[in-house]
């Protein structure tokens, strides 16, 4: 986030990845990002130590294509929004990408991304659809309205990771938050003040990611989790100066942590199969 904004005049994409314990999946994450139809990537990838092998496959990563990917690690494990903005610290591109270390961007993701911005000045942001993934084989589809508003913001309004954006937009918003109410909700947050400071973002109907949702995935976010993202709702309904109503509705949400996970997930799967 410190880089010189007028040094970012060239049209690489710098993609930003927290890794947490997936030396199973971060191969074929990285492979997805080096076999992009556009080339001029960079790849920042961070770890937030690991307890299992992804720094050693990361690192074999680095060593073959030192022209493409940097690797960093925290000292301790620091959640993912400090992840995040330690990745922005050595991101030198016009264009800032976001990526899992568990999923998949298919080839011609970032191609049609940065096509879009360049076709269309008045965008800040261009998030995309996403297929879901239970590691065995694709069972829905995750779309989002195609020109989300500040209504939208505190509903998800973009796929956090599939989302191509400026490095202005970052520098502006000064990357995630590293507050300890939004942890788990840093997106949520993001969207917030990304609206509150007037940017437009659009999202591309088609699945240009694949985001992998197993049994681990989906029993990842607790109770706390939930009340911090009815915290985050509330206040973005007073900084966006929306209806009281939302606040209502958000609060509702928090029943969702409630629900049997085999129900949970069952519900989830209906609503975005294909």
């Amino acid at each position: 986030m410190n880089q010189d904004l007028n040094k970012r005049n060239n049209d690489t994409v710098s993609v930003i990845m927290a890794v947490y314990n997936c030396e199973e999946t971060v191969g074929e994450a990285i492979e997805s990002i080096l076999n992009q139809t556009y080339d001029d990537i960079q790849l920042v990838i961070c770890n937030d130590c690991s307890s299992d092998s992804t720094a050693k496959v990361v690192k074999e990563y680095e060593e073959k294509y030192p022209e493409k990917i940097i690797f960093i690690e925290n000292e301790k494990n620091m959640k993912l929004p400090y992840s995040l903005n330690h990745c922005l610290k050595y991101a030198t591109g016009k264009y800032v990408a976001r990526m899992d270390g568990d999923d998949y961007s298919y080839p011609e993701r970032f191609e049609a991304q940065v096509n879009y911005l360049k076709e269309h000045q008045e965008i800040d942001l261009v998030g995309c659809a996403m297929d879901i993934f239970t590691g065995k084989e694709i069972v829905g589809r995750v779309t989002r309205k195609e020109f989300p508003d500040k209504v939208d913001a505190i509903d998800a309004p973009f796929c956090h990771a599939t989302i191509l954006t400026y490095a202005y937009v970052y520098e502006q918003l000064n990357g995630y938050s590293l507050d300890k109410n939004v942890i788990r909700v840093e997106d949520a947050d993001l969207w917030i003040r990304f609206f509150a400071a007037g940017f437009k973002g659009n999202n591309l109907q088609e699945a240009y990611y694949r985001v992998l949702e197993d049994e681990n995935t989906m029993s990842r976010r607790k109770m706390k989790d939930r009340l911090n993202g009815y915290r985050t709702i509330k206040h973005g309904v007073l900084l966006l100066e929306l209806p009281k109503i939302y606040i209502v509705r958000s609060f509702f949400r928090l029943f969702i942590g409630l629900i049997p996970k085999p129900i949970y997930t069952f519900v989830h799967r209906i609503r975005y199969r294909k």
